[in-house]
């Protein structure tokens, strides 16, 4: 085949003779909740998508709904579709939404429905080559269902990525257990929220430790303060606050809590430290919030009922920086923040970028390629 120097890159994709017209499936899981499942199935669907491959997407447990569920897609599934930009033949429908008044239900007897049935359905899809499934939030959530990571691995044939938290050393605990329980199901593990002074140990000990029993270690991503930011706006719903200031502002994001409840020259010390922090202090603090106003300060957080003085509110309307009041007392508002930053989600344009980033850098995508028995395209010049 002849190909003119002057024409654009023709992408051709090769495939082996006698691979199955059905997809094949790799179910995603996590040893813990929080783990960041959801964004690393983001990152490695981007890159599957670089890679040419024809990929659905679904999580069979719903975990993250809207008041409207009547189109059977977990919110998730709905951002992720999106970002990815799959068409709808290539979205799975939620089969279950795990809530209080589900699992009530379930226990009653009220609900009889055999989800091992319902999950059979996801083999008739036919189309693409992968079908990327998120799993339950740990290895036994979703038992009751019989829809746990286990089950639904082996009704649908999936391969299982397992994505955990390394803290400690401690984890790798976690790790083997999984590996006694899933078996020959785990395809490997990606580390996820690696802090910095563990990451020299995962890649020296924990890694050939790991491959060493079988457990191919795929992936260790380091931990980014910009994956565990939340925005000022998930803190005004969080918190129910009121915005008295800035509330166009309501996009930037916030990496650290600090509380505001000592001296001037001490929290001036104290603030200079943080970086793009939310500042919990009471509204008759106004020394306190002029120093937390001159820092790195992305949004302050008023209680006590008593509103900033007026050179306040201009100073942060000037500095463009968000003051919230809440009908809290502080203790409860610092744990609603600190809630609100272990369970955040992906929603902001800045995160996606930066998983896709942190995916493209630190995860093996060939190496999963290989072991899924896959052949993506291959450009040709």
């Amino acid at each position: 085949m002849n190909v003119s120097k002057n024409r654009t890159v023709t992408q051709i994709k090769i495939r082996s003779e006698g691979v199955p017209k059905s997809a094949k499936y790799l179910l995603i899981g996590s040893t813990e909740s929080y783990c960041g499942k959801s964004a690393v199935i983001l990152g490695l669907a981007h890159q599957l998508k670089e890679k040419k491959l024809d990929i659905a997407y679904g999580k069979p447990l719903g975990t993250c709904w809207s008041d409207d569920r009547t189109d059977g897609i977990d919110e998730d599934v709905r951002f992720l579709a999106e970002n990815l930009n799959l068409p709808e033949n290539r979205l799975l429908k939620t089969l279950l939404f795990l809530d209080e008044a589900t699992i009530s239900k379930r226990i009653r007897g009220q609900d009889p429905v055999d989800y091992r049935f319902e999950l059979e359905q996801y083999r008739q899809v036919q189309g693409g080559e992968l079908a990327l499934l998120e799993g339950p939030g740990t290895l036994d959530e979703g038992s009751l269902f019989e829809m746990s990571l286990l089950e639904v691995a082996d009704v649908v044939d999936a391969s299982i990525l397992l994505v955990a938290r390394l803290e400690s050393v401690v984890s790798v605990h976690k790790i083997l257990s999984a590996k006694q329980r899933l078996g020959d199901r785990l395809l490997g593990v990606l580390l996820n929220d690696v802090p910095a002074k563990q990451l020299e140990m995962a890649q020296t000990e924990i890694q050939p430790f790991l491959e060493g029993r079988n457990i191919p270690l795929l992936g260790i991503l380091p931990r980014s303060a910009l994956l565990r930011s939340v925005s000022v706006r998930e803190l005004v719903h969080q918190l129910n606050a009121e915005v008295i200031c800035r509330s166009d502002r309501l996009d930037l994001m916030v990496e650290s809590l600090t509380i505001g409840a000592m001296n001037v020259n001490s929290a001036l010390k104290y603030f200079r430290k943080g970086r793009n922090m939310a500042v919990v202090t009471g509204g008759d603090r106004a020394d306190i919030q002029l120093a937390a106003l001159e820092t790195s300060t992305q949004c302050m957080i008023l209680t006590g009922h008593v509103p900033p003085p007026d050179f306040i509110l201009t100073r942060a309307e000037d500095l463009e920086i968000p003051i919230l009041s809440v009908d809290l007392d502080t203790l409860t508002t610092v744990e609603i923040i600190n809630h609100a930053f272990g369970q955040v989600r992906l929603q902001e344009p800045i995160k996606v970028q930066c998983v896709r980033q942190l995916m493209a850098e630190h995860f093996d995508i060939d190496r999963l390629i290989g072991k899924l028995g896959l052949q993506p395209a291959v450009t040709l010049p």
